[in-house]
């Protein structure tokens, strides 16, 4: 059974609306609406970021698709077999995710690239129910702290219980890993908080650890 989903015209945060007909207005042939998934149901890791960037998924409608984040992001899936074909930054590429599948903790692109605490907990529903129909889940990666927070909601365990650091792998539950990594966002690359050797470092442990399952 698919998760619950939130509608294009999702009205639950406000904030979020006036900031999408904002966009709708101003780019009218832009996607502008709540970004769903990418990847099967059936995939053993799902990686969860923030939310949309503005000119990247909220305007091509797939995750980490036409902005920076998804360069480190889709090439360090590729090298690591959790893809496969050519990345070029748009939703018709060709790409395809083998046993992975990408979402956002929010859904809606935020003003600022960040969404209120309350816009968080609004939209945690929709990942709380996407973890519960990915049946086949051993790994998420979560990157940054408010995903991985986010990812602990959606899985009924306290914030306080894992502590997000880089590289870390908590075990929330037997058969479940939460690991974490810094967003593959353009200023954590540009101030060297995280590079490409450390990312696919991540990307390859998840890789062996699935692998042996």
């Amino acid at each position: 059974m698919k998760p619950a989903t939130p509608e294009r015209d999702c009205p639950l945060c406000p904030r979020l609306v006036d900031y999408r007909l904002n966009n709708r207005a101003k780019e009218p042939n832009w996607h502008n609406a709540p970004v769903p998934s990418f990847g099967d149901l059936s995939a053993a890791l799902l990686i969860v970021g923030l939310a949309p960037g503005v000119k990247g998924a909220n305007r091509t409608g797939r995750p980490f698709t036409g902005d920076y984040a998804g360069q480190l992001l889709y090439t360090s899936l590729l090298k690591y077999g959790f893809a496969t074909g050519h990345y070029a930054e748009h939703a018709d590429d060709g790409l395809r995710l083998q046993n992975c599948r990408i979402t956002n903790a929010v859904r809606c692109v935020p003003p600022q690239n960040l969404p209120t605490p309350l816009e968080d907990k609004a939209c945690n529903q929709f990942l709380s129910a996407e973890i519960a129909a990915m049946t086949n889940l051993k790994a998420i990666l979560t990157l940054g702290t408010v995903a991985h927070k986010m990812s602990l909601r959606a899985l009924n365990i306290k914030v306080s219980t894992f502590k997000f650091i880089h590289g870390a792998f908590h075990k929330p539950s037997d058969g479940l890993v939460l690991a974490n990594s810094y967003h593959v966002s353009r200023y954590n690359t540009s101030t060297r908080r995280l590079n490409t050797e450390m990312f696919e470092a991540v990307i390859n442990q998840l890789a062996v650890l699935i692998s042996a399952y």
